[in-house]
């Protein structure tokens, strides 16, 4: 009788031990199909690159041919203002007069335009604006001629843009070459969706930078040749701003190889996604690829 009893016991036990097992297994397997389940579908772009990253972590998020050189556009401007901003002694309300020759280079390269005005004189702090909010080709080769070294104009501008491929250098932006202070280059102008992210990560530790590309509009008063005044209005091309919850920046591209591009960032909750897209097809389909891989950031 005792023997038995310690058999059914036994047995009773094993029984027991396998059933606790098999429900261990099975609710490891329902957990695990449950994440599965819950993880966000990857998002389809229609941009030939782009790139999500959680801003605090530096984890990537998303990918796409995010290594590839594509032509950046106007999202060089990134770089020219953090070149701007890094300047030692920066006083943003230094006076630059307004030269002829940016005026004749965006009738050259119908580039877009802050519209300066010949002769009147802008704050640095303005023409920063006017370089990321209307993408002002012209506020660029200003800042460009001012914190460039040298006697010559020419001399300058060649100098300033080896302080943003300096900088790229610095950043380790392994696929990042400038070959302009605005994207309107020579061929040579290029970077990818991982680094230009990586560079606008950067350029948003900075507090200037990061008032100036979440602003949708912005009138600035500036001098007039004459010491009189006059009131210049710019507003984001960033459609963005103001249209998505928690956007927070940074700038538009476009161009003939460049296609349509967007660099963007927004805050939710205490969490920083920033990304690239680059060569979309065209202002809406660039917005509308940003929204996705925000939107999938967030839920990573």
């Amino acid at each position: 009788m005792k023997l038995g009893t310690t058999v059914t016991r036994r047995t009773s036990a094993a029984a027991t031990v396998a059933l606790t097992a098999g429900a261990v297994l099975a609710t490891g397997a329902f957990a695990s199909t449950a994440q599965a389940a819950a993880a966000p579908p990857v998002p389809t772009i229609t941009a030939k690159g782009g790139f999500v990253m959680n801003d605090a972590t530096k984890k990537a998020l998303y990918g796409k041919a995010a290594d590839t050189r594509r032509s950046t556009g106007s999202t060089t401007k990134i770089m020219t203002a953090k070149v701007v901003l890094a300047q030692k002694d920066l006083n943003l309300d230094a006076k630059v007069t307004v030269q002829k020759a940016y005026s004749d280079y965006i009738v050259s390269k119908t580039a877009s335009s802050a519209r300066l005005i010949v002769g009147d004189k802008v704050t640095v702090r303005q023409l920063l604006y006017g370089l990321m909010l209307p993408s002002g080709c012209d506020a660029a080769y200003a800042l460009a001629d001012k914190f460039g070294s040298g006697s010559t104009r020419a001399a300058r501008v060649k100098s300033f843009i080896g302080k943003m491929n300096a900088d790229a250098k610095n950043l380790g932006l392994t696929n990042t070459h400038f070959d302009s202070f605005d994207g309107i280059g020579g061929g040579s102008n290029y970077s990818t969706p991982r680094d230009l992210t990586k560079l606008a990560s950067s350029a948003m530790r900075n507090s200037t930078f990061r008032a100036i590309v979440k602003t949708k509009s912005t009138k600035q008063k500036v001098t007039t040749k004459n010491g009189g005044y006059r009131y210049m209005s710019w507003s984001n091309t960033n459609a963005m701003l103001g249209s998505y919850s928690g956007m927070t920046g940074v700038k538009t591209g476009s161009g003939p190889s460049a296609k349509y591009c967007l660099v963007f960032a927004a805050t939710r909750n205490g969490k920083t996604v920033i990304g690239t897209v680059l060569t979309s097809t065209s202002a809406t389909t660039r917005t509308a690829d940003a929204k996705k891989l925000l939107d999938y950031g967030f839920k990573k």
